[in-house]
């Protein structure tokens, strides 16, 4: 028995070993703010697989937002600074939109200059243009990446980047609907006149329709799809920031860096709550970044970004299988890595590539029985 056990301990070894070797065939990439990289998580396995793009490779910066885009590369917002002072001689200058292939080689600078200052959310659009969100500016603006030019402001706050009511105050995730709608999370910011930034406003979900991406409307008023929510007994604020299409295209999932995950369907009404308080205090102690569906047979199952920042702001993968869970306790599994420092961004690909150096260490960690405990939870959670 015990030399049976070996053999088949010894042929997983050999088999996964080989399966990460070749290819992650269902992985998330995820950037961390505070460590300059992005790192690969096999959604099949539950392991880090290290580095995709090393720290500061083509000058990675606070990595924020990924996008997998139309031509299969990753798109990256990177560089600035959310909370310096905007006069400041030190603000960087920086800002600018990575491009990576999904090996992790850079691929160049797809997107920069136009005002873009602090960039966050970004996003394709039907006609393939890219949009991104100018947090500090309270903008979102628009380039053509194959050619790199700055094609023009889309939408802002109409007041110069001081905020306005119901208005572009703060952008963060932006997402496009199944109408062609474009969905952008604010967190409620504004500049003082003298430069500093300031939470003044409501956190929302802004909806600028079809008809405005296409330039054939105004998009001076854009409709409040969600108005500021009730606060929820495990954050002390709201600050809306990832959002996500449901499997179905029926839903936007909407995380909050506070705290929780709100679903609503495509008029704006609230369908359910998930809590994100994996670290089990009141109010929460680690706070929440960008989510994602999963990829490949994975991919009914939700993934959102957290960091404890009572612990030297390590991260965290919160996981809930079909996207289900309790509104009131956390009950998701956690995937937590010291190689997770403050992350933020997420995106799910069926293609990402790991560097072969970082695998021999992988099977060291906890990740595959995290990995076992989630399809346990998925065949639980179904009738």
């Amino acid at each position: 028995m015990k030399n049976r056990l070996q053999a088949s301990v010894l042929l997983s070894i050999f088999t996964l070993l080989g399966a990460l070797a070749s290819k992650a065939d269902a992985a998330l990439l995820i950037g961390n703010t505070q460590g300059n990289d992005i790192v690969i998580f096999d959604e099949s396995t539950g392991t880090f697989q290290g580095n995709f793009v090393t720290p500061g490779l083509g000058g990675l910066q606070s990595p924020d937002a990924l996008t997998i885009g139309p031509d299969g590369s990753l798109y990256v917002s990177s560089g600035g600074n959310s909370g310096l002072n905007l006069f400041d001689p030190a603000y960087p200058q920086d800002s600018a939109i990575l491009r990576y292939s999904l090996t992790g080689e850079f691929l160049g600078v797809a997107a920069s200059g136009g005002g873009l200052t602090r960039p966050y959310g970004n996003a394709f659009a039907p006609d393939g243009s890219l949009f991104v969100s100018s947090f500090r500016t309270n903008q979102i603006l628009r380039y053509d990446v194959a050619t790199g030019a700055f094609l023009g402001v889309f939408a802002s706050d109409n007041n110069g980047g001081l905020g306005s009511a119901n208005g572009l105050n703060g952008p963060n995730g932006l997402l496009f609907g199944p109408d062609g709608s474009l969905y952008v999370t604010t967190q409620g910011s504004a500049n003082t006149a003298s430069g500093a930034l300031s939470f003044p406003f409501a956190s929302q979900v802004l909806r600028y329709g079809p008809e405005q991406v296409a330039g054939l409307a105004s998009t001076t008023t854009p409709s409040v799809f969600v108005d500021q929510p009730a606060l929820l007994p495990e954050a002390g604020f709201i600050s809306l920031l990832g959002l996500a299409l449901s499997p179905t295209a029926d839903s936007l999932y909407v995380s909050d860096f506070a705290a929780g995950v709100r679903q609503y369907d495509l008029s704006g009404n609230l369908l359910s709550v998930l809590s994100t308080n994996y670290t089990g205090t009141t109010p929460s102690s680690n706070f929440i970044g960008s989510l994602t569906f999963g990829s490949g047979v994975n991919s009914g199952d939700l993934y959102v970004i957290g960091f404890d920042f009572t612990n030297k702001n390590i991260g965290s993968v919160l996981a809930y299988a079909d996207a289900e869970g309790s509104a009131t306790t956390f009950s998701g599994d956690t995937f937590t890595s010291t190689s997770l420092i403050r992350p933020i961004g997420v995106v799910a690909t069926t293609a990402a590539v790991p560097e072969p150096s970082t695998v021999a260490g992988l099977l060291l960690g906890m990740g595959g029985i995290g990995f076992a405990r989630l399809r346990q939870r998925r065949s639980q959670l179904k009738p």
